[in-house]
């Protein structure tokens, strides 16, 4: 597992590299905290719409295939957006590098559930997003700090040599799976799966999850850059040990296996709520304390999801995570924007607002959808 796992997170820090310096871009190259936060959001643009491409690919050439592909290709934009010369420029390279990423992540939750899943059950998913979680450490934390010290492009070049790496021990370890698909073409088995109600409801869920999580993570930096807390970049980059919270993730994968995803899905979209609502005060810990559960909340909610995911079909499951991963991140892509808009008129309890509203969908989603009633095998 452990070169899969490399993979995953080298995927995912690059994914992030900009959250935590988006004040440090919006100084370098003269644009506003929204513009900064289309750093992130392009690149999740980028991974909803490539994950119809590489889905599907991973379905027809096999999933190691996929996810070693990808890797390799990610390397050179990597490289490309410490290099930037202007911010449009920048933009093009997280857009490549978007691109290219769907080959980890669509392929990867197939990869789980077909791999390791039916070894150590919803533990091994958990294992997965933890690797994500590392993953985000570094890409956040690991860059926030560094950009102190070598600044930003050094910060988030050094980064290349992640799936550089993750490539080379996959290619040597990751065993190749048969794949099974339901016949009739890709395109048949990507309308099956948007008729999949089990896959639908886990996707909302963890788009809730997602969207809120990238918008309190994008502009609490902001936050705390900003009277009373008075921080610089360093120190408010510090928020992200946060992110450690997401190694109880195999823990909650087995929690999972016994209340069922969907039960613990919403009680994840409870604790984000309440997560939320601690954040309104200005005081330094009352905010790290509501981000804490917001972590917590969204490392839980998006195992529960992507078990959903994995569940909800026994074939064509690379069209199954295409249709959860295009549609998780163009929602997730709105909350690095749309929450930016929020801050600068309405400053924190405008981003707050923001996730509160993802989270009342997707729970009311569930709720209409009978979802709680269920079995914990459903």
């Amino acid at each position: 597992m452990a070169g899969f796992l490399l993979g995953a997170a080298s995927m995912f820090a690059v994914t992030y590299s900009t959250q935590a310096i988006l004040p440090e871009l919006g100084r370098s190259f003269g644009v506003s905290p929204a513009e900064a936060g289309l750093t992130i959001s392009v690149v999740v643009l980028a991974l909803a719409a490539g994950a119809w491409i590489w889905g599907p690919f991973s379905d027809r050439y096999g999933r190691k295939r996929s996810i070693v592909l990808a890797s390799a290709l990610l390397v050179l934009p990597t490289v490309g957006a410490a290099l930037a010369p202007n911010f449009a420029t920048l933009l093009a390279f997280r857009t490549l590098q978007g691109l290219c990423m769907p080959g980890l992540l669509t392929s990867g939750v197939p990869y789980v559930a077909e791999m390791f899943v039916p070894r150590i059950g919803g533990r091994a998913m958990g294992y997965y997003v933890a690797s994500l979680v590392a993953g985000g450490l570094i890409g956040r934390l690991g860059v926030g700090l560094l950009a102190a010290v070598a600044g930003w492009r050094w910060a988030i070049g050094v980064l290349a040599v992640l799936p550089l790496l993750a490539a080379f021990l996959m290619q040597r370890t990751l065993v190749a799976m048969p794949v099974q698909t339901g016949g009739g073409g890709t395109f048949h088995g990507v309308l099956r799966q948007l008729r999949n109600p089990i896959l639908l409801r886990a996707t909302v869920a963890g788009s809730a999850f997602y969207f809120t999580f990238v918008g309190c993570f994008s502009y609490v930096v902001y936050r705390l850059e900003r009277p009373p807390f008075d921080l610089g970049p360093a120190a408010g980059s510090l928020i992200f040990v946060l992110w450690i919270l997401g190694a109880a993730a195999p823990a909650l994968g087995r929690l999972a296996d016994r209340l069922g995803w969907q039960r613990l899905a919403f009680l994840a979209l409870a604790l984000a709520a309440l997560g939320l609502g601690l954040s309104f005060p200005a005081t330094l810990p009352t905010l790290v304390v509501g981000l804490a559960l917001v972590t917590l909340a969204n490392f839980s909610g998006v195992t529960a999801a992507q078990l959903g995911v994995a569940g909800s079909a026994s074939v064509d499951r690379g069209a199954a995570s295409a249709v959860y991963f295009s549609l998780y991140y163009a929602i997730g892509s709105l909350g690095a924007y749309l929450p930016g808009l929020a801050w600068e008129r309405y400053g924190w309890e405008g981003v707050a607002v923001t996730g509160f509203a993802a989270l009342a969908a997707a729970a009311a989603v569930l709720l209409l959808a009978g979802a709680l009633r269920g079995p914990p095998t459903e």
